[in-house]
């Protein structure tokens, strides 16, 4: 996972997108972001509660 800073004077992030995967998911969740890559088979769950992220799981498998 990789953590992503705000810059705090401008309350803005950038991104450079040739330096990121070619799949990815980019959470937000009180001022802090979260770049994760995913996976190339299975499923990536984002759990709230109280309308905040608490936790990112990712789960793999593969075709039998």
């Amino acid at each position: 996972m990789k953590e992503i800073m705000i810059d705090p004077a401008t309350m803005k992030m950038e991104l450079d997108i040739m330096e990121l995967p070619n799949s990815c998911v980019v959470v937000i969740c009180d001022g802090k972001v979260k770049l994760r890559e995913l996976p190339p088979h299975g499923e990536y769950k984002i759990v709230t509660h109280q309308g905040k992220v608490k936790r990112m799981r990712r789960e793999e498998g593969e075709e039998f």
